[in-house]
């Protein structure tokens, strides 16, 4: 595991946490919800595009590294859409209550 996911993984969880804190929600239900939708992303993005192509780029050092970034990428967006669809719930909730 790099230590970009990780310090996204962590960033994740902050950025979901003040998100919910913001908008009057549950802060640790949103973060959590948004670290495991990061983790799942992740390891998903991992197994398929990673193992997949890591045999093409087994003689460069350099490709190698940078095929090992594409799941953190995945994940970051995986984030992003997990958190616009809890705003838009959100959202939602407030207007009907």
């Amino acid at each position: 595991m790099s230590i970009l996911a990780i310090f996204a993984g962590v960033a994740v969880l902050v950025w979901f946490y003040l998100t919910a804190k913001d908008n009057g929600e549950e802060r640790f239900k949103w973060a959590i919800t948004g670290i495991i939708g990061y983790w799942l992303a992740w390891g998903g993005a991992k197994l398929a595009i990673v193992a997949v192509l890591s045999g093409f780029v087994a003689k460069s050092t350099i490709l190698a590294i940078i095929l090992n970034q594409i799941p953190v990428l995945c994940a970051i967006g995986a984030a992003f859409f997990i958190r616009k669809k809890l705003l838009a719930d959100a959202a939602k909730n407030n207007n009907q209550g």
